[in-house]
């Protein structure tokens, strides 16, 4: 007669172990301690053996009855439910073990060779800090596309829309490279298309020329009381009009103070071809005042928690936040505000800025030619550039004081 569910509720515990029977192998062993486990009694190569099929009542009579049959399933087709069961067990452990963090670090390991060591670096700096704390301890064959979601759009709540776009890449090719090395069935990025929030391609913030006075004003009487590093950051930032990256990363080997020359390796650059940034005075007394103070420090500037690291970008716009340019100025925003000004004010030619920018040329003999011709025009620019920012800057003192400026 097959079980009920009551029978199975009501089942009582003796003095020994016993059994109530449904059909087909499959019965109910009552233990005398009152515990209730289900199992299928079967034959494979005429030998008796037993499969346990879980606990009562966490799995059902139903669902007793439903692992039966696939257990039955598997005898029609010639195959040990027993052997089926351990096999998987062995992976569900092998898969717990090979968690995204895991995969994640091998992919790195495997690809770092073709990339530029400032790439390498900048991605696995991205993935511990933005994407392993949440979903690294994770089985990279469990996460599903709405747990890579949620990872992203901490992210992307922060405003770095870019930086979202990018880590959903990097997440990307991890996944398919645990896919083509068995760890995963599918790569769910895709499935995310049009879940996160579209970046606007669009201009920096940037203030213009007739802004400059009150800004040269603002971080020199540093009202808001940012630490000296910083201020010298923004200063550096006017002075050389790099990208936040290249100044923030630099390494003290980069430079040549005596010869007031700074060269960025290709690694670094957006390019991927180094760049000479001339000096001026102004530029290189700043450099000497951050020598001191972070004269023990491979970079220029350290991370004030982690001082074996460089300033984050956020300090940049932390800055410029409580300097009250929040929305009207970027550490980019620098970059367009020295090539509007020089070309306006100091009349230098195009091709000239455009250089100094680092910005993608036509073709290899382009490059090659700027890179010789410039220089000489360069270096004076960079000296002007340094010149009129010191004069802006009197001037608007003299008229903060009553005077006239010149």
């Amino acid at each position: 007669m097959a079980l009920t569910d009551t029978a199975c509720k009501h089942a009582k515990s003796v003095d020994r172990a016993h059994r109530l029977f449904d059909a087909h192998g499959l019965y109910l062993e009552v233990s005398p301690s009152g515990g209730k486990y289900w199992r299928l009694k079967y034959r494979f190569n005429d030998k008796e053996k037993r499969l346990a099929l879980g606990v009562y009542p966490d799995v059902s009579l139903l669902q007793a009855r439903k692992l039966r049959e696939s257990a039955r399933e598997l005898l029609r087709a010639g195959t040990d439910p027993g052997v089926a069961k351990r096999g998987q067990q062995e992976q569900a452990k092998l898969n717990s073990a090979q968690t995204f963090e895991v995969i994640a670090r091998e992919w790195h390991e495997h690809k770092k060779d073709g990339w530029e060591p400032g790439t390498a670096k900048d991605k696995l700096h991205r993935l511990e800090k933005d994407v392993f704390p949440h979903m690294g301890s994770r089985p990279i064959a469990s996460i599903t596309p709405p747990q890579v979601l949620t990872v992203l759009r901490k992210t992307e709540s922060r405003g770095a829309l870019e930086l979202t776009r990018r880590l959903k890449q990097t997440i990307g090719q991890v996944f398919r490279y645990a896919v083509a090395t068995g760890r995963a069935e599918r790569d769910p990025t895709p499935d995310l298309r049009d879940a996160l929030k579209p970046q606007q391609h669009g201009h920096f913030a940037a203030i213009d020329f007739k802004e400059l006075p009150a800004f040269l004003q603002a971080l020199e009487h540093n009202e808001a009381r940012l630490f000296l590093q910083t201020r010298l950051a923004l200063r550096l930032m006017m002075l050389t009009f790099v990208r936040t990256s290249e100044l923030i990363e630099a390494e003290w080997q980069e430079f040549d103070l005596d010869a007031a020359l700074w060269e960025i390796p290709k690694g670094r650059m957006k390019m991927r071809r180094p760049h000479l940034v001339p000096l001026s005075r102004q530029a290189v007394e700043a450099l000497r005042q951050l020598k001191s103070l972070n004269r023990n420090s491979r970079y220029l500037f350290r991370n004030q928690r982690e001082p074996k690291k460089h300033m984050s970008n956020g300090a940049i716009l932390m800055a410029l936040r409580r300097l009250g340019y929040q929305g009207k100025m970027t550490g980019h925003g620098f970059r367009a505000l020295a090539m509007s000004t020089i070309k306006e004010k100091l009349r230098y030619r195009h091709e000239v800025i455009d250089m100094q920018l680092a910005h993608a040329k036509g073709n290899k003999v382009d490059a090659a030619y700027d890179r010789a011709q410039f220089i000489e025009d360069r270096v004076q620019m960079m000296q002007r550039w340094a010149d009129y920012l010191d004069k802006v800057k009197a001037d608007a003192e003299l008229m903060r004081l009553g005077g006239k400026a010149a």
